[in-house]
């Protein structure tokens, strides 16, 4: 009997794709810090790729507001401004706080899905992985969010992913034992929606995020 055909092997994705990839993730991760210009040429080499897609790349980084770019010179990794910060706690509160007084009563589903991020989140903490921890404790937020049933909120509050995670992974370089607050404040939030509080969680969602926005501001002083 004959065997069957190998499959295909996946075709890789486009060098646009790739390039947009390396410096999201570089950017959001802080290894291209805010300040920094980056080069085509320079770009084009890490990926090894040719240009055209670099130039493509930074186009649709620059529409999403990480980068600035400059002709003939290159593109601006954009700070984290303190506007930016203010803007994005504000909304945050907005719709955390609408969403978690929501939740209460909790469904099962709900209270055991934090439950396991909880979980996932300490042993990342354990082993210092800052960017799946800050990660993760965006997945906390958003899946309080999710549970409220509403569309135009989940994707209000997704289109601020990006920002906050980097200004996560921004928190847990400069305040290391912040890991370990983020699981006791998270543990907060869990307890009092397990409680049925929903006062007490609401406080518990407020005095979290003020924290961070409070850290925050610091770095920008």
């Amino acid at each position: 009997m004959s065997s069957p055909p190998a499959a295909a092997p996946a075709k890789p994705p486009p060098a646009a794709e790739r390039v947009y990839v390396h410096v999201k993730e570089a950017v959001l991760d802080r290894r291209y810090e805010g300040g920094m210009l980056l080069t085509e040429g320079e770009l084009a080499e890490a990926v090894g790729v040719s240009r055209t897609p670099v130039r493509e790349a930074l186009l649709r980084l620059e529409v999403e507001g990480l980068i600035k770019l400059y002709p003939k010179k290159g593109a601006l990794v954009l700070p984290v401004s303190a506007q930016e910060i203010a803007d994005v706690v504000e909304t945050r509160l907005l719709v955390e706080e609408h969403a978690t007084r929501k939740a209460v009563p909790a469904p099962p589903a709900l209270l055991g899905r934090l439950g396991e991020l909880l979980e996932r989140q300490k042993e990342h903490v354990a082993s210092g992985d800052l960017r799946e921890a800050a990660r993760l404790d965006r997945c906390f937020h958003a899946e309080i969010v999710r549970n409220a049933g509403n569309e135009i909120l989940v994707r209000l509050y997704d289109q601020l992913r990006d920002r906050q995670l980097r200004m996560g992974v921004a928190i847990l370089q400069a305040h290391p034992d912040r890991l370990q607050r983020n699981i006791v404040e998270h543990t907060e939030i869990l307890e009092a929606l397990r409680g049925g509080d929903a006062d007490a969680a609401v406080a518990a969602v407020h005095g979290h995020v003020a924290s961070v926005r409070g850290l925050l501001r610091g770095e920008l002083r």
